[in-house]
């Protein structure tokens, strides 16, 4: 028989500035379904996306459209991720509009800036900029933010962790 579980909670910081808008209004089903994970969109206002959680940068997609950031010993329950999608419907824009500010494999601390985008270059090519980021790994969100959010500086949300 197992002991009572450790928990242990992950503060995510706001990747990018802007306005909070709940999971389930992202205009995608896998989004707003939570197939991907738990968490909350912001339609940004900035121009930088930064590292909402200090860790490894396992995931820089080429075309910069989405990064995801591991915290935890690598391969072990205690190991959670934060997924950032810079707008929906974006990797097909193979890259135009975005640039990458630090490399795969890279550890970063929160607020660290990963990707510059340019939102008035990715809404003329008719793309939403409408950002889902999501929790993955064992835990639930006990807490979520509202409003307005500004990166690297705002909570955007709490995950409790079972470890």
């Amino acid at each position: 028989m197992r002991g009572p579980q450790n928990q242990s909670n992950l503060v995510v910081l706001a990747p990018i500035d802007g306005q909070i808008v709940p999971l389930e209004q992202v205009p995608d089903e896998v989004f707003a379904q939570k197939l991907v994970g738990d968490g909350l969109a912001i339609d940004p206002r900035g121009s930088v996306a930064v590292a909402p959680i200090s860790g490894r940068l396992v995931r820089l997609f080429p075309g910069g459209h989405a990064f995801v950031i591991a915290a935890g010993p690598e391969g072990s329950d205690e190991e959670s991720a934060v997924i950032v999608h810079l707008g929906l419907d974006t990797v097909e824009l193979a890259g135009d509009g975005f640039t990458l500010l630090a490399q795969e494999g890279d550890r970063v601390e929160a607020g660290a800036p990963v990707v510059g985008f340019d939102r008035a270059r990715i809404a003329a090519r008719g793309k939403s900029m409408l950002s889902p980021v999501v929790f993955s790994g064992n835990g639930t969100l006990t807490r979520r933010a509202s409003g307005r959010v500004q990166a690297g500086r705002d909570v955007l949300f709490v995950v409790q962790r079972s470890l």
